[in-house]
């Protein structure tokens, strides 16, 4: 029998056919965009969508792969001083922006300091604040970015305070696209210009969003004449849209996740990446109960997360053992098993046998409902009782932030890959509430190995200490780790040449065909 999603899709598929659909443009992509992006200025980019576009209009020095590991871009080549504080960029000659200009270190200068200038207002200056001289240059008591030299028309050097180990990892991030010396101002948020693999042709607000392939692109060239982004908010006409046709790629809905999978149809034409990505139902470490370590060490033991993933989300991700996803480390933690024994052991030893109750804080979402209903039950069968809060998206994050939630369930995913991105905003505790230590842990041995970890220039030691990191957070347990959640999208037989990325600017849209 027919899902009722199947039947409605069915409708909309019977009734696009009463209706004139946007004719294809021969050779062009056709994507979906369920919003339309605010700007395209690399400097003011936020958000995953924008990110996914500017990836293919603008280059970094570096870049992500699909295996996310950093690669040169506009760089031909790069050194790293053996204290792991000045980094020399060897630059490609030769390279065009859309306008035709040359790129040039000069523009590498331009583009770092305009994120760091307070006129240009970018909420990313913490890319860049490393760098030396970035305090002087942001409150105006140097003319220029002293960290950044010029050495000659293709040579640059970044000098920063002191090793992080991770400052590639952001170079490859949007904010960090180089843009044209003298680009500025909004309208330069609606008309990029940038080095990369496509141009802006036309942006219809609202309704699509269309690039050309660059001709003289310097690196691997598009396959394809172009792309075109549909603005569908509706994730059901996105799904008919799809199967009529319409559209080439589409992320699997998790709803629809079983059909397409099953589906002699479709099952071949999806692909998977690894999630970095972590879901959590994180505990607030400052209010009784969740104050004492023993109980929420208690919570880790009491619920099967195996069984949850891969009964209701159907086997689309990998357990957690603790925060950092197995693709960015591979680690001897084995995190906490399923023993509700132990679970209830460890509430004896606290006090708390047959009395604990508390809230569960989440965000009013039906696929979360359907995961807190299950772990109250498994929280039911050691004796505690939790009540489930749902709250408007804005409601739930002020609750939250403020400290109010005893518990909530949230997911933490990857600005950059690097197991950094996965220690430092989420635990340190100078990044307590909405910096991203929502948990208001502390423990000032963790503060002292990840701003270690942040130093070490040496690959094999950073790696060492990011291991006894996350060993001593999972022993601590401020979160109930859940799992790593993978990511599905499905494309038309038609595609060839279809990668799925882990991170989202990694694609620069060069690999796929139409045949």
């Amino acid at each position: 029998m027919k899902t009722f999603s199947s039947l409605l899709i069915l409708s909309i598929l019977l009734l696009s056919g009463c209706t004139s659909r946007p004719e294809r443009i021969s050779g062009f992509l056709y994507l979906r965009l369920s919003s339309d992006i605010t700007t395209l200025d690399p400097a003011m980019i936020v958000d995953v969508a924008g990110g996914s576009v500017a990836a293919k209009i603008f280059n970094g020095l570096v870049r992500f792969d699909e295996e996310s590991r950093i690669v040169s871009d506009l760089a031909e080549g790069f050194n790293i001083s053996a204290d792991g504080k000045t980094y020399k960029f060897r630059l490609r000659k030769g390279v065009r922006f859309h306008n035709g200009r040359e790129f040039k270190a000069k523009d590498v200068k331009y583009s770092f300091e305009r994120v760091l200038s307070p006129e240009t207002r970018s909420s990313r200056t913490w890319l860049f604040d490393r760098i030396s001289g970035a305090k002087e240059f942001m409150n105006g008591a140097a003319p220029d970015l002293q960290g950044i030299r010029i050495l000659d028309e293709y040579t640059v050097e970044i000098e920063i305070m002191e090793a992080f180990g991770p400052f590639l990892s952001l170079l490859a991030m949007p904010p960090a696209y180089i843009v044209p010396l003298g680009a500025a101002g909004r309208e330069f948020s609606s008309n990029p210009i940038g080095t990369g693999p496509f141009s802006l042709k036309e942006w219809r607000r609202g309704r699509e969003l269309m690039l050309s392939a660059n001709v003289d692109y310097f690196s691997e060239k598009a396959e394809i004449k172009g792309l075109v982004y549909r603005i569908i908010p509706e994730e059901l006409t996105t799904i008919a849209e799809f199967e009529s046709g319409s559209l080439d790629i589409m992320g699997v809905p998790s709803t629809e996740f079983r059909r397409y999978s099953e589906s002699s149809r479709w099952s071949g034409q999806m692909q998977k990446s690894r999630g970095l990505n972590i879901f959590y139902l994180g505990f607030n470490c400052q209010k009784a109960p969740f104050n004492d370590r023993r109980v929420r060490q208690a919570l880790n033991y009491a619920i099967d997360r195996e069984r949850i993933l891969k009964t209701i989300l159907e086997g689309r991700g990998e357990v957690a053992a603790g925060p950092i996803p197995h693709l960015l480390l591979q680690s001897w933690n084995k995190g906490y098993r399923y023993d509700p024994d132990k679970a209830r052991v460890l509430l004896k030893e606290s006090g708390l046998e047959n009395k604990l109750k508390f809230r569960i804080y989440q965000a009013q979402d039906q696929d979360t409902v359907d995961i807190m209903e299950v772990v109250q039950q498994y929280l039911k069968g050691i004796g505690v009782e939790a009540e489930i809060v749902q709250l408007e998206w804005s409601a739930f994050k002020d609750a939250v932030n403020k400290g109010e939630a005893d518990s909530f369930w949230l997911s933490w995913r990857a600005d950059y890959p690097d197991p950094e991105n996965f220690l430092f905003p989420v635990f340190h505790s100078e990044n307590w509430a909405s910096a991203g230590n929502r948990a208001r842990f502390k423990d000032y041995e963790i503060d002292r190995l990840i701003e270690e970890a942040q130093v070490e220039p040496d690959e094999k030691k950073r790696t060492a200490i990011y291991m006894e990191t996350e060993r001593r957070v999972i022993e601590e347990a401020p979160w109930l780790f859940f799992w790593h959640k993978n990511e599905y999208i499905v494309h038309q037989p038609w595609v060839k040449g279809v990668k799925a990325y882990s991170i989202y600017n990694a694609d620069k849209g060069t690999d796929v065909a139409i045949r």
